[in-house]
């Protein structure tokens, strides 16, 4: 589209989905701020990591001016969440429902691929339960680049000791993660209310 040559913040011209979701969902926008998101773990060398957990993180309401305002970003974020809203069936049907939280289909709510935005389908191979991008399997990587597979019980194990502080449970998962962003190295764990996100990196 004319005019819409605008470069990404690292001079690329391609706008990538993970872009795109991170400045939407990105607080500074409305003037507040998370301090810590990194953190220099060898003062010597210089090395900077990501803060997922290490530190202690704090989130600044007001600490500069803001280019949107509160209302925008709720409502931003508000559709963002609707979207993910669609119950997503093992078998890959989308039902309407009022509770995006059904126990049955909980990860199946939560799990949004970065690629494409469509939710994660589980299976079963070799007697494990495994997770896909629905539009990778139906359609195929021309429509979605995304080719990862999670194993359902790393994923549990996972949000257990990050979210549930020790073991996995459901109805911890419920009250705080609100989505979980996924891509080929990496899942972002988004939060309810302001407690932020967290960056998995995958081996």
């Amino acid at each position: 589209m004319e005019g819409s040559a605008i470069k990404t913040v690292t001079g690329k011209k391609v706008w990538s989905a993970y872009v795109i979701q991170q400045t939407l969902k990105n607080e500074m926008y409305k003037g507040d701020m998370v301090l810590q998101k990194t953190f220099i773990e060898d003062y010597l060398k210089g090395i900077r990591k990501k803060n997922v957990g290490q530190r202690t993180r704090y989130y600044v309401k007001g600490s500069h001016p803001a280019i949107i305002s509160q209302e925008i970003f709720d409502k931003v974020q508000e559709d963002m969440l609707n979207r993910a809203r669609l119950l997503r069936t093992a078998d890959g049907n989308q039902i309407s429902s009022g509770n995006r939280y059904s126990s049955k289909y909980l990860l199946s709510n939560l799990l949004v691929c970065g690629d494409c935005s469509g939710g994660f389908r589980c299976k079963t191979e070799r007697g494990k339960i495994v997770w896909r991008c629905g539009t990778r399997m139906e359609k195929g990587k021309a429509e979605c680049k995304n080719p990862l597979t999670l194993n359902d019980q790393n994923v549990r194990e996972m949000l257990g000791r990050i979210a549930c502080n020790g073991e996995y449970d459901k109805n911890v998962v419920k009250d705080r993660v609100k989505r979980i962003d996924v891509y080929e190295k990496r899942l972002i764990i988004c939060y309810a209310e302001k407690e932020g996100y967290q960056i998995c990196e995958l081996e």
